[in-house]
C-alpha cells in the first residue's frame, strides 16, 4: 500500500514502487520546462543574435522556424520510435540531443551553424515532446494520474510565462549564447533522473512510416522555403514557383501514402469527424497568428522602439503571464461550458487581442501594445486547454496518442509556417513603403536591413540621414500593423472553424460502448 500522502502506483507489484513514479515525473517536467522555455526565451533574443552575427531576416526567421519545422516533422515519427523501441529510450535519446544541440547553438559562430543546431534541436524536442504525457500515463491512474498531469500542466504554463523574462535578463547580463547553455544543467539532470524509468514497447509496431516521414517533413520545408525567399526572389520567379509547387506535389503525396498504410503515423480517417477538423484547423489558426506573430512583436520593441533584451522581455509579460495564470482561474467555469464554445470565444478574444495591435504610428510607444497583450493572453488562456480537451475528446480513447501527436503537428507546424509567411508579409510591405519615399533603386537593400535590425541598421546605411531614419520608422510600423492584421485574420478563421465542435461529438463511455483502450494510448504524447 502507498503511504500516506503519496501518489499511488499504477502497478504496485512494479519494482521501484511509487518512488520511481515521483522520479518520473520530475524527469518529464524538466525536460518540458527545457524544451517551452527554449521556444519563447530565443524569441527575446533575435536581435541581439542579428547584430552578433550579422544575421540577414531570413536567418532570424530561420532560428525561428528551423526548430518549429523539425519539431514539428518527426513528431509523430518519434511516437512510432517510442512505440518500437521503449518510451524511456526515446525520451533519453531526445533529451540528450537537446542538450548536446543547445550547447552547439550557444558555440555557433554564423548564422548557418546556429540554424542547422536549432534544427537538430527541434529533433531531440520531437522525442522528448512524443513520450513526455505518456510516461506519466504508465505510472500513474486514476486520481494520480491527474494530480500528475496537473503537476505537469503547471510546468508548461510556468515556462511559456517565464521564457521572455529569463531570455531577456540572460541575453542582457551574460551574452545570447546563454539562453541556450541554461539548458545544458537542465539536461545533464533530466538524464541522470530519468534513469529509474521504466522501458516499454508495443509488441504491435513493427515499421516506421518512412514515406510518410520524408513527404511530409519534404513538403513542409518546402513551403516555409517558398515562403521565406520569396520576396528576395520574387513570386514569380522559377526558383519559388517550382519550390512552392514543389511543397504542394510532396503534401498531396504524403495524404496519398497515408491513405495506403496499414499503420500510418498521420491517421487521416480521424478528419471524417468535422470537430476534429475544426479543431485541427483552429490550433493551426493560433500558431500561425498568434504564435508566430511574437517574434515580430520582440523586433518592434527592440528594434523599432530600442528597448533592451529585458525591457523587452518584461513588455512581453501580460501576455505569457495570462496564459498561464486565465486557465486556473477559469477552470471552473470552462469545466460548465461546452469545449466548442470555449475554444471559439478564446480564439476570438485572441483575434481581438492581435486587433488592437492596429494603429502604430512613429509616435507610439511600448503602451500601445498593452490591451492587446492583455486582451491576446486572455484568449490564449482560454484556448489553450480546450485544445487538448476537444482533440482529444471527439477521438474514441485508444486514437488518444495519434489525436494529440496531430494536435501538436498542426500547433507547431502552424508556428513554423507563420513566421514564413508573416515575414513574407512584413518585408514586402517594408519594400513597397520605402519605395515611394527613398527611390526604387535603394528600398529593396534598406528594407532588408530594416527588417533584421531594425531603424538603427537604416541610420547606419545612409550614413544618419535623417529623411531616410524616419522613412525606416514609418515603414516598419506599416509593416508591423499589415503583420498584426493578417495575424487577427488567421485567428479569427480558426474561431470560425472552432464552431464545427458540438457537445455531441464527445465520446462517452457509456454512449459509444467502446473498448478499454490498450496501454499505449492511454494518455497522449502531447499536449500543446
Amino acid at each position: 500500500m502507498a503511504a500516506k500522502g503519496s501518489l499511488p502506483s499504477s502497478d504496485p507489484g512494479r519494482a521501484g514502487g511509487t518512488e520511481r513514479h515521483w522520479w518520473t515525473l520530475i524527469a518529464v517536467c524538466g525536460a518540458t520546462f527545457m524544451l517551452l522555455v527554449d521556444i519563447t526565451i530565443v524569441q527575446v533574443a533575435l536581435p541581439t543574435l542579428q547584430r552578433s552575427l550579422h544575421a540577414s531576416f531570413s536567418d532570424l526567421q530561420w532560428v525561428i522556424s528551423a526548430y518549429a519545422l523539425s519539431l514539428s516533422a518527426v513528431i509523430l515519427t518519434q511516437g512510432s520510435l517510442a512505440d518500437r523501441f521503449g518510451r524511456k529510450r526515446i525520451f533519453i535519446i531526445g533529451v540528450a540531443v537537446f542538450t548536446l544541440a543547445s550547447l552547439a547553438c550557444g558555440m555557433a559562430h554564423s548564422p548557418a551553424q546556429l540554424i542547422a543546431a536549432r534544427a537538430v534541436q527541434g529533433i531531440g524536442g520531437a522525442g522528448m515532446f512524443a513520450t513526455s504525457l505518456a510516461l506519466i500515463g504508465q505510472d500513474f491512474q486514476g486520481s494520480a494520474r491527474s494530480a500528475a498531469i496537473a503537476v505537469w500542466g503547471a510546468t508548461v504554463g510556468g515556462a511559456v510565462a517565464i521564457g521572455p523574462l529569463v531570455g531577456g535578463a540572460l541575453t542582457s547580463a551574460f551574452g545570447w549564447q546563454w539562453i541556450f547553455y541554461v539548458n545544458i544543467p537542465i539536461g545533464v539532470l533530466t538524464l541522470l533522473v530519468s534513469r529509474r524509468m521504466v522501458n516499454k514497447v508495443d509488441p504491435g509496431a513493427k515499421r516506421l512510416d518512412w514515406m510518410g516521414l520524408l513527404t511530409f517533413s519534404g513538403g513542409l520545408f518546402l513551403l516555409v522555403l517558398g515562403l521565406t525567399k520569396g520576396n528576395d526572389d520574387g513570386w514569380s520567379s522559377h526558383r519559388i514557383v517550382a519550390t512552392l509547387g514543389a511543397a504542394v506535389v510532396l503534401l498531396v503525396v504524403f495524404v496519398i501514402v497515408e491513405l495506403r498504410q496499414e499503420r500510418p503515423m498521420f491517421d487521416l480517417s480521424l478528419f471524417r469527424k468535422p470537430a476534429f477538423t475544426g479543431v485541427s484547423i483552429a490550433t493551426f489558426g493560433i500558431g500561425a497568428g498568434m504564435f508566430a506573430m511574437l517574434p515580430y512583436l520582440t523586433l518592434y520593441l527592440q528594434n523599432d522602439l530600442g528597448l533592451s533584451p529585458l525591457q523587452g522581455g518584461e513588455r512581453l509579460l501580460p501576455l505569457t503571464t495570462l496564459s498561464f495564470v486565465v486557465p486556473l482561474a477559469s477552470r471552473p467555469l470552462t469545466e460548465r461550458v461546452p469545449a466548442g464554445m470555449t475554444l471559439f470565444v478564446g480564439l476570438a478574444i485572441s483575434a481581438v487581442g492581435i486587433w488592437l495591435f492596429t494603429g502604430l504610428t512613429v509616435a507610439s510607444n511600448w503602451k500601445a501594445l498593452l490591451p492587446g497583450l492583455l486582451v491576446g493572453g486572455i484568449g490564449v488562456g482560454l484556448a489553450n486547454p480546450a485544445i487538448a480537451k476537444i482533440a482529444l475528446g471527439v477521438v474514441p480513447p485508444q486514437r488518444a496518442g495519434m489525436a494529440s501527436g496531430i494536435s501538436n503537428t498542426f500547433r507547431i507546424g502552424g508556428v513554423a509556417t507563420g513566421v514564413a509567411a508573416l515575414g513574407a508579409v512584413f518585408q514586402h510591405r517594408l519594400q513597397s513603403t520605402l519605395h515611394g519615399a527613398v527611390g526604387g533603386h535603394e528600398a529593396p537593400v534598406l528594407a532588408r536591413a530594416i527588417a533584421a535590425g531594425g531603424t538603427r541598421a537604416a541610420a547606419k546605411i545612409s550614413g544618419g540621414r535623417q529623411t531616410v531614419v524616419m522613412a525606416a520608422h514609418h515603414a516598419f510600423v506599416t509593416g508591423m500593423n499589415e503583420v498584426v492584421m493578417v495575424g487577427a485574420v488567421t485567428v479569427a478563421v480558426g474561431a470560425v472553424f472552432a464552431m464545427l465542435v458540438r457537445r455531441k461529438d464527445f465520446y462517452s463511455r457509456r454512449r459509444d460502448g467502446y473498448r478499454p483502450p490498450v496501454q499505449r494510448d492511454l494518455v497522449p504524447e502531447a499536449v500543446g
